[in-house]
């Protein structure tokens, strides 16, 4: 009792028969036969059911049921749902069959059309009446024909219509919620259509992303690289070089007159040069520096310390405070870079008498301050710390940056220098 979709195919069309194909073919060709066969069967029985006169009047109206067919049969392709050329139609095809029913009750057959295209064929809200209208007929030929002759074929006709407009209208029901199920399905499926392109486009939008991501996190890697050789190299190559420069001038200096004394500093010359070379090796496989192996990192400052005021020859006090305790191994190297820089710079620039190391163990964070009586200096006349590459205070920030830490510097001319790197207390696994 609902309308199949339109065929796809047009007339003539080869392509797989399909429900809605077959249907289309009835619609076309099953009222001819239905008329046929029922006008058949009432020829049949006519001398039984008709008189003359009614025989004939049911001839010109079956030759009008053709006639009405043919016509439909022209304009049908063109016609919307429910267009008022489908309402004629299925009204004067009503009339027709009602009277041919009332006529013979055989002609009930072709009556029974109107439950099959009823919802194609009328607006929505007149399809109940349509069904309904056509149950009459259905019920009047199943009840002995119409009019009921008696009392009995009047009560007979009662249960019969009650009879077919239930059914009628509960196998509509039921075919309208299979329609919408059906609706409802192909919006989800075509929606999921919809969601699968969406999805591959994005998949090949993640796709270039993450080539991007890929390309962009190998150039970071490389800079990141380069500028922690770059800080390796200045925090131990030029320092040691530094060093052996400063003492090979000391040697230069008193070779004639103090051999013994130049026989020192050649000595130390040649440590520095040791020590640096293995530092550089240790700084391109990104090891800890060498003062950490045998020690941790109060005792490997201590050390740095006291080599480093041997060396300039001034007073450097180093104290803890706090409970001292192992610390993870890339806090401890970042604290020991960023002292040994910020000695470097006190024993080149400053021309300090007096330096003061500081390591603090707190809670949840570590202080080193170095603190020397120098010349000083304006921080803000210096270079931007977060200059790409950069070194000295630059380094030392981003030394300490890297684990999440901070160095602040504070600083005056004639007013001596202070550095306080601050990172958090990461201990030793």
């Amino acid at each position: 009792m609902t309308q199949p979709p339109r065929s796809p195919y047009p007339s003539g069309a080869t392509g797989p028969r399909t429900v809605e194909q077959r249907w289309v073919q009835f619609y076309r060709y099953g009222p001819y036969a239905v008329l046929t066969l029922s006008t058949a069967l009432s020829a049949v029985a006519a001398g039984r059911l008709m008189t003359a006169g009614e025989v004939y009047v049911a001839g010109v109206l079956v030759v009008a049921g053709y006639g009405l067919q043919l016509w439909w049969g022209g304009i049908r392709p063109g016609t919307a749902q429910g267009a008022p050329a489908g309402v004629a139609y299925y009204v004067l095809r009503f009339v027709l069959s009602f009277a041919l029913s009332w006529l013979n009750p055989f002609f009930a057959i072709y009556a029974c059309l109107g439950y099959f295209d009823v919802e194609p064929l009328l607006p929505k809200r007149f399809v109940r009446v349509g069904l309904l209208a056509t149950a009459v007929t259905l019920a009047g030929s199943q009840s002995g024909g119409l009019p009921p002759a008696s009392p009995l074929n009047w009560v007979a006709f009662g249960a019969l219509y009650l009879l077919n407009a239930s059914l009628t209208l509960f196998f509509w029901h039921v075919g309208m919620r299979e329609e919408e199920k059906a609706r409802i399905q192909v919006a989800t499926i075509a929606e999921l259509e919809r969601t699968n392109i969406r999805l591959e486009e994005a998949m090949a939008e993640n796709a270039a992303l993450h080539a991007q991501l890929l390309v962009q996190a190998r150039e970071a890697g490389v800079d990141d690289e380069r500028r922690r050789l770059a800080a390796e190299i200045h925090d131990t190559l030029a320092q040691g070089l530094t060093g052996i420069i400063a003492q090979l001038q000391v040697v230069t200096s008193v070779s004639d007159r103090d051999p013994e004394t130049a026989r020192v500093h050649l000595e130390r010359a040649a440590a520095l040069a040791r020590h640096s070379l293995g530092e550089a090796r240790r700084s391109v496989h990104n090891l800890a520096p060498a003062a950490l192996d045998h020690d941790e990192l109060a005792g490997a400052l201590e050390k740095t310390v006291a080599g480093w005021a041997e060396q300039h020859r001034v007073r450097a006090d180093f104290t803890v405070t706090g409970t001292a305790e192992p610390v993870h191994d890339e806090i401890a190297a970042t604290l020991l870079r960023i002292a040994g820089e910020a000695l470097a710079n006190a024993g080149r620039h400053a021309g300090a008498s007096r330096v003061g190391v500081t390591l603090s163990f707190m809670d949840d964070e570590l202080t080193l301050d170095v603190r020397d009586d120098g010349c000083g200096f304006d921080p803000a006349a210096t270079a931007p710390a977060g200059r790409a590459g950069g070194f000295g205070l630059g380094g030392m920030r981003a030394r300490a940056e890297r684990i999440a830490g901070a160095v602040e510097v504070e600083s005056e001319p004639g007013g001596g220098t202070a550095v306080s790197a601050r990172v958090p207390l990461v201990r030793h696994p």
